[in-house]
């Protein structure tokens, strides 16, 4: 893990004056020999001191025995050694005073404790001499700005203004092979490795301020730390777009858990809810992101997510207005004065509301007045322009007319010139003039629907986390009581204390350790009233016949309680059981589920849904890491499908949905403050018509 520096620049890695390479080699088949020839063929202005002791010149540079006998200032090492040396190289290194090393050698954490050992010696080293290191285990980095191609990858990409780094060294050529195929442009292109020292963070931050780089985009197989992850991309987001593609995130690779929520919860719901909480947009291939950050480098952002679309067939219009619909953006309706310029200028078989269709014989000419009227159309925020090769398109000519539009309007262009063989010219054109080209128009709508989820994260305001009264010292003792008893779980008294401290309602309810005591409460109380078991052994009540409800007599709760704790010792003999609660049994109201899965990488992860015995079965269920605000809490109630039930449904009264966001905003304080819960469900939380609030009728909570 990184320091959090708010000053870091990286200038040792991206504007170097001079680059060392330790381990070049005069051998064409050796890494340290591509790597020295990628910086001298690819135009690097700086020094560069290839560094072998057994040869006297390499690609016609003098070679030098060490680091330190070389003459002038190394800002940048690149290492190519093997691993027993790397640590001795860079000793060596901060003697000279270099501030930054790429260490391309692998053989470190990824083949096991040893190289792990390695590992953690070169960060020691690092840190004692302030140097910064990319790797080790990278294939390592390229700027096409300073120019530097310090990698052993093959070819320089294009000067652009995408941003990319990746956990894959693999995946980076794969993917500079793509770029150099299709023209895309880089800024910067960096191999993270095993990312001993610098991560995604430290370049997401020095990124997001690089006037070179309009989108960042990122292939992620972990995260160093998930929480200052959030906070810096959320930060980053805002102004420059952050797409990342991130794999290994399936349910296989789930821990086991024994609650509900860590049932439910996973590594890939966490960065679902951590990407869409920092503003990143979630890749799901390649192709994605190309997609995507070839869009945000090339075309403005949209004002608004209404579209216009411009067809020579009406097939693929078709195709674009479906998709449209299924990314959650609209047709625009045009203005009557643009029907009006469109029906002048086009056939009278031609349509002239949107989808615009000009038809199968449209030269040019016919395309710019389309595109032209609806462009200049103020209720089009985007447009997209369908062209498929026929006998009289002019590919080269209509290409040339959307761009000297896109020049005049500075609206979003995308382009889905279809086909292969004959659209390559216009294709060319269009790349030229920054129009992004798709070989079908679904590609270009979601590219533009990221567009589109990227302007409305930007105009988003910041969340406002809220603190409420709590009695943080109440809970504390529970939580000190409970690891005193040698437990890490919590019984039914104490889960009402930690609710009670955090102002979470609950019914009323008495712990009775005899079957007198609980006819005694019951009839206190009031009937009817409900009977549970209490142990902090036993998680799921309902699985032993652990809760009665209806009982209406003393009698009849006496009789529950000694066929309940009889059951319970018979189910699990070595259960500590503390008697069973008597409780008011709570009538009318609609179950949810709150509660909270502590994951590895961005801590607590809440969870809210359909509550009572089906949410498992059903698993409508939506994710936020704690902490969030009362927006973010709201957002969590709209996305799960019974959110109609909650609103109310054929004249049934709304369900007091503030008080749930309420509930879940004091649990998401509950979960921040005390970082040793591990898991905690309150399922159900029942809650009323609106105005009459919620109670949590059951919790269940597990510590670190």
């Amino acid at each position: 893990m990184s320091p959090q520096d708010s000053t870091l620049t990286l200038d040792q890695f991206f504007a170097p004056r001079s680059v060392a390479v330790v381990g070049a080699s005069a051998d064409t088949t050796k890494l340290g020999y591509a790597v020295l020839n990628n910086l001298v063929e690819h135009g690097f202005t700086g020094a560069v001191y290839p560094i072998n002791p057994k040869v006297d010149q390499i690609l016609g540079l003098p070679a030098y025995t060490s680091l330190t006998a070389v003459p002038g200032d190394i800002d940048l090492a690149v290492i190519v050694v093997p691993p027993k040396a790397v640590a001795g190289v860079l000793e060596e290194a901060g003697q000279k005073g270099v501030k930054g090393a790429v260490v391309i050698t692998a053989g470190f954490r990824e083949v096991g404790p040893q190289g792990m050992a390695m590992e953690k010696e070169l960060l020691a080293i690092a840190r004692k001499t302030g140097m910064r290191l990319i790797g080790p285990n990278c294939l390592g980095l390229i700027d096409t700005y300073a120019p530097l191609q310090a990698s052993f990858a093959l070819g320089m990409p294009m000067q652009g203004q995408i941003a990319f780094m990746s956990q894959s060294g693999a995946l980076c050529t794969s993917i500079l092979d793509m770029a150099l195929a299709d023209d895309i442009g880089f800024s910067r292109f960096v191999s993270l490795g095993n990312k001993a020292d610098l991560n995604e963070i430290d370049f997401l931050q020095v990124w997001g301020s690089d006037p070179n780089s309009k989108v960042i985009t990122a292939y992620l197989e972990g995260i160093a730390d998930g929480g200052r992850f959030i906070e810096v991309a959320r930060e980053v987001s805002k102004h420059t777009p952050v797409i990342s593609i991130k794999s290994g995130t399936t349910q296989a690779g789930s821990r086991a858990v024994s609650s509900h929520t860590g049932t439910l919860a996973g590594s890939e719901k966490a960065y679902e809810a951590a990407f869409l909480q920092a503003g990143v947009l979630r890749a799901g291939s390649v192709q994605d992101l190309f997609d995507m950050a070839v869009a945000f480098a090339q075309q403005p952002l949209p004002s608004t997510d209404a579209v216009a679309v411009v067809t020579n067939a009406g097939g693929p219009g078709i195709m674009a207005t479906d998709a449209l619909e299924r990314a959650g953006l609209q047709l625009a309706t045009l203005t009557s004065d643009t029907q009006a310029m469109l029906k002048s200028g086009l056939p009278s078989a031609a349509s002239a509301a949107n989808p615009v269709d000009v038809l199968g014989d449209a030269m040019a000419d016919r395309y710019a007045l389309a595109v032209n009227a609806v462009a200049d159309d103020p209720n089009v925020g985007a447009i997209i322009v369908v062209l498929t090769p026929q006998i009289m398109t002019q590919i080269r000519e209509t290409a040339e007319a959307v761009a000297q539009v896109s020049r005049r309007t500075g609206k979003p262009i995308l382009t889905a010139f279809m086909g292969k063989q004959t659209i390559g010219q216009g294709e060319r054109i269009l790349r030229a003039n920054g129009l992004p080209n798709y070989p079908v128009p679904e590609r270009a709508v979601a590219a533009l629907a990221a567009m589109v989820r990227q302007k409305r994260w930007q105009e988003r305001p910041m969340p406002q986390i809220e603190h409420f009264e709590a009695d943080r010292n109440a809970v504390a003792e529970v939580f000190r009581q409970v690891k005193a008893d040698g437990r890490l779980t919590i019984g039914d008294a104490e889960a009402r204390a930690v609710q009670a401290a955090y102002g979470i309602p609950h019914p009323r309810s008495v712990l009775a350790k005899t079957a007198e005591e609980a006819g005694q409460a019951a009839e206190a109380m009031g009937f009817p009233v409900v009977l549970k078991i209490t142990s902090p052994d036993i998680l799921h009540k309902t699985d032993i016949g652990g809760v009665k409800l209806n009982l209406s007599s003393a009698d009849a709760v006496r009789d529950a309680f000694d066929l309940m704790v009889y059951r319970a010792q018979r189910y699990q003999p070595s259960a500590d059981i503390w008697g069973c609660l008597v409780q008011q049994q709570i009538k009318g109201g609609k179950e949810v589920l709150l509660g909270m899965n502590r994951d590895p990488q961005f801590g607590p992860l809440l969870v809210f849904g359909l509550g009572g015995i089906y949410v498992e079965a059903l698993k409508d269920v939506t994710f936020r890491v704690a902490p969030i605000d009362r927006r973010q809490a709201r957002e969590m109630l709209n996305e799960i499908r019974a959110y109609p039930l909650l609103r109310g449904v054929r004249g049934e009264p709304p369900s007091d949905t503030e008080a749930i966001v309420d509930a879940i905003l004091r649990l998401s304080q509950l979960v921040t403050d005390f970082p040793e819960i591990v898991e905690i469900d309150i399922n159900p939380l029942m809650v009323f018509e609106q105005g009459k609030g919620a109670l949590g009728i059951d919790m269940r909570l597990i510590l670190r």
